[in-house]
């Protein structure tokens, strides 16, 4: 690598700012999704396979993206054209989705679904896909530009700005309810307060990726290969290297890593899945989704999720300060583990607080050290953006299995969606001891 200047503050920030967005629209996806298609008629021993559909989107469509923008070197940019495609198609999904049930669709059911539900289903395919498109971009550009001295600091600012808009986009519906909007609404139809916050988050999205697209300059082919150390004429050569030759080329950072990540995110895929129904037993006594108390609940899951944003954003700025950078992440995960663990046995609102706080230590060190680890041990490669867009791998299978065995997992306890929040705390716990597996460049802390 050649001796470039580190990057400012702002010039990371810049790099990053895009993602505020993206992310508000990722919270809401993530808190609204198990209580919008529950409000259009699923039960929960259905809901889980709706959550299927995001990391499977982002399976097959992030290896793509990042074998694609590895290839592509325009006036524009070279990871910028996916960012802005993404962010278009993502703003006009987010303005049909939460009218599922207010479209007037015929109540037949058709292979366990109404239509809404089907429409429904629909939407959050072409969501989560261009989500995915507009998401991928930010990581591969702090791989591209940033040098391995600033990586765990540009990541962790792409952290605090992902959790500022996870922040933002969790407290819209108790907002929108604070301020006079309907929360409640007839049977299979989605509140107002979900449906605005929904129109809301679409309209910072794309303002917030435009900001990035137009501070931020990618590096021209030549600058980019003299950055990372790269012989043109070498690379030239194995352009036509696929996808499943690159994987099987994998460092062993790569699947070290996606181990921990196995276990992280099939965790996480529970808390999105069941903390709607779980606290809504649990502390408000129902499990009625027509009632006012369930919509009730269902606010306040963005208010712990906006608490467990903040535990994100407040850790992101201690993770750079340990020495030992694994000992961060184990430390991170054991933390979200006792939050997770906690919630099936309280039965107040506001002693969630802690347990969300815990668990967003485990959601910051997931989004910045898997990808400081690998960027750092993919140095000189020139299929970064491929690796990175593979390595979203090891982030959807683990939700794939979680959501395709969800309904089989929660009758075997009793169909509690609180046990099945304990049961995310033991994944993170054997998450914390993969920790110790995993194989990091020589230029990382150990």
């Amino acid at each position: 690598m050649t001796d470039r200047k580190e990057l400012t503050f702002w010039q990371m920030f810049n790099l990053s700012f895009g993602f505020f967005g993206v992310q508000i629209a990722y919270a809401l996806q993530s808190a609204n999704i198990s209580r919008i298609f529950a409000t259009l008629g699923a039960d929960p021993h259905q809901l889980s396979f709706f959550w299927i559909l995001p990391p499977l989107m982002g399976m097959i469509v992030q290896p793509l993206i990042g074998k694609w923008s590895d290839r592509t070197w325009t006036r524009m940019g070279r990871r910028k054209p996916y960012l802005i495609v993404g962010a278009i198609i993502a703003v006009l999904v987010m303005a049909f989705l939460p009218n599922a049930g207010s479209l007037h669709f015929s109540t037949r059911v058709f292979l366990g679904l109404n239509a809404a539900m089907w429409f429904g289903l629909f939407s959050l395919i072409f969501l989560d896909t261009s989500i995915n498109v507009a998401m991928q971009p930010f990581k591969m550009m702090v791989g591209d530009m940033v040098g391995e001295k600033q990586k765990a600091t540009a990541y962790s600012i792409q952290s605090f700005l992902c959790n500022a808009g996870s922040l933002v986009g969790y407290l819209f519906p108790i907002f929108f309810t604070w301020i006079g909007i309907a929360n409640t609404a007839p049977e299979g139809v989605v509140p107002d307060s979900v449906i605005y916050s929904f129109y809301c988050g679409a309209a910072i999205l794309i303002a917030c990726v435009l900001y990035t697209f137009l501070k931020v300059k990618e590096m021209p082919p030549k600058e980019y290969a003299e950055f990372h150390g790269i012989d043109p004429a070498k690379a030239e050569e194995k352009k036509s290297e696929g996808l499943l030759g690159l994987l099987i080329k994998a460092p062993a950072t790569f699947w070290t890593v996606g181990l921990v990540q196995f276990f992280c995110w099939a965790a996480f895929l529970y808390m999105w899945t069941y903390t709607n129904g779980a606290i809504a037993r649990n502390c408000w006594g129902t499990t009625d989704v027509a009632s006012a108390d369930y919509q009730a609940a269902g606010n306040w899951v963005g208010v712990l999720f906006a608490v467990q944003a903040v535990g994100s954003i407040l850790w992101a700025l201690v993770i750079p300060r340990f020495r030992n950078l694994k000992l961060a992440y184990v430390v991170s995960l054991l933390a979200g583990a006792v939050g997770f663990a906690s919630v099936m046995f309280i039965h107040n609102q506001y002693l969630l607080f802690g347990s969300y706080f815990l668990i967003g230590f485990a959601w910051a060190a997931m989004l910045a050290l898997p990808f400081t680890f690998l960027t750092n041990a993919l140095e000189g490669n020139p299929y970064m953006g491929s690796y990175l867009g593979l390595f979203n791998c090891t982030i959807c299978l683990p939700q794939i299995v979680a959501a395709a065995t969800g309904g089989a997992v929660i009758s075997l306890v009793g169909g509690s969606q609180g046990a099945m929040l304990l049961l995310a705390g033991v994944f993170l716990v054997l998450g914390a001891c993969s920790v110790g597996l995993v194989k990091t460049h020589k230029t990382t802390n150990q």
